[in-house]
């Protein structure tokens, strides 16, 4: 359980910190989202929850190394937290059963070893964005086939959910629910950039876009 706040002018400052790091979370202002978790736990060092914020927020943007050093400090702060078991694993040399499931089927379908990578890079950042929220694990193979069939479709590969719910061995509806699951917590867009592995990515063209219909503003502003 997290500690009580104290109501300090420095606790008050780091929980406006927070606040506007959770909101950068959201918009997806990486850079100043780390600023603010960051300068938030410099201020209350011994609060749990700062630490963890700043864990998402840098698994987010791709810096798991900095993410795993802020979840080791929330675990030495918080040893007997709910969610310290799962972040434990994290820190495993081998791979939990998902990862092994993930790895054995993707691989026997012949899926490309960038896809298997991408697909355990997202359960790892899933475990970390999750927070304080609880992971729902009845079956390792539910988990792995959401993540198959969701950096398929991140991917644009062509599969339907019932044909990844059969190579599985699970429901439709099992599919369908972790498959929301990782999509809302992770934000999950097609052809993102944290999952796609193609060497063009259709994104690219809409920011061409995007960029040029600015310049062509820009200039049609001109007086």
């Amino acid at each position: 359980m997290a500690k009580k706040r104290g109501s300090s002018p420095q606790h008050r400052k780091a929980e406006e910190y927070e606040q506007k790091g959770l909101q950068a979370y959201e918009e997806w202002n990486i850079d100043y989202a780390i600023e603010c978790f960051t300068k938030a736990s410099e201020l209350i060092p011994d609060e749990p929850d700062c630490l963890l914020d700043l864990a998402r927020v840098l698994a987010r943007g791709g810096d798991f190394d900095q993410a795993l050093k802020a979840l080791a400090e929330f675990i030495r702060l918080e040893p007997d937290s709910p969610v310290t078991e799962r972040f434990e694993q994290l820190f495993a040399s081998g791979m939990d059963d998902v990862e092994i499931m993930l790895t054995d089927k993707m691989s026997a379908a012949g899926t490309p070893l960038e896809l298997i990578g991408a697909a355990i890079q997202m359960w790892l950042e899933y475990r970390i964005a999750l927070g304080r929220n609880t992971l729902i694990m009845r079956k390792p193979e539910t988990w792995a086939a959401a993540l198959d069939y969701t950096i398929r479709k991140v991917n644009l590969r062509t599969v339907t959910r019932q044909d990844i719910a059969d190579f599985y061995g699970i429901s439709d509806s099992a599919v369908r629910d972790r498959h929301q699951d990782l999509v809302e917590t992770l934000d999950v867009m097609p052809c993102d950039y944290r999952y796609f592995v193609g060497q063009a990515n259709p994104l690219d063209k809409l920011v061409e876009a995007a960029e040029l219909l600015e310049q062509l503003e820009a200039r049609f502003q001109e007086p």
